[in-house]
């Protein structure tokens, strides 16, 4: 499970059809147009740590710019890789073909 410290606190972290859906809310942009813009990465890391800890009923209580205050550029930048490879690991996934059972 990858997670991330924020704070000296260590929350888990990935991405969830909550942190998703989180995202959409906070920006009125669906993930699949999100841009390399710091400030929506941000907002996005947040949805998928918010969403983690409520799906693993962790505490969570910091809001946006206080995740974002306690934030340090590394963590962005490992988050955003770490986004790209479980893009490209997705990809590489492939259902094979049914075949009939005649």
């Amino acid at each position: 499970m990858k997670k991330i410290t924020v704070y000296n606190k260590e929350y888990p972290m990935r991405m969830t059809m909550g942190a998703m859906r989180r995202f959409k809310q906070e920006t009125g942009m669906e993930v699949s147009e999100m841009t390399t813009e710091v400030s929506l990465m941000v907002v996005f890391l947040y949805c998928c740590v918010a969403s983690a800890c409520n799906a693993d009923n962790i505490p969570f209580d910091l809001d946006i710019d206080k995740f974002a205050d306690g934030l340090e550029m590394d963590k962005l930048t490992d988050f955003v890789e770490t986004m790209q490879q479980d893009a490209g690991d997705s990809k590489k996934k492939k259902v094979a073909p049914r075949t009939s059972t005649n």
